[in-house]
């Protein structure tokens, strides 16, 4: 039985909220033990260290959904960030420096989790407040 849109939005919105909430024993509740981001299979395990990456070099990071829509098995959503990247940042010289920008990020869930990820930051955006 396929997910419906609202269910889809739901399993979205919950992986977000695991995500501010660095809920990392439970990624696996939303994320497939095989997913690919960008093309690159990470596996659940290098998915969640990508995460935890993310948490560490920004320690204010909050993911914030501006716009989420879904077309089972898929959901495409732009997400918005208000924060302080401690060093480098998509090959950016940060150090520090309150940011904002956003990403556009699309899924494809498998069976009630994301199997394949495909994300683009607004790295332009980064750079004109640098």
């Amino acid at each position: 039985m396929q997910t419906t849109e609202a269910e889809l939005a739901t399993i979205y919105r919950d992986y977000i909220a695991c995500l501010n909430e660095q809920d990392w024993p439970r990624l696996g509740h939303f994320v497939a033990h095989d997913v690919v981001h960008n093309g690159r299979a990470f596996g659940l395990a290098g998915y969640r260290e990508m995460r935890e990456g993310d948490f560490r070099d920004i320690p204010d990071l909050r993911f914030d959904v501006e716009l989420v829509t879904c077309d089972p098995p898929n959901v495409a959503a732009r997400l918005a960030f208000d924060c302080s990247p401690a060093g480098e940042f998509q090959g950016l010289p940060v150090n520090g420096k309150r940011v904002t920008f956003t990403e556009n990020v699309f899924y494809e869930f498998r069976d009630g989790k994301i199997a394949q990820v495909w994300s683009v930051i607004d790295k332009a955006a980064i750079q004109a407040q640098l």
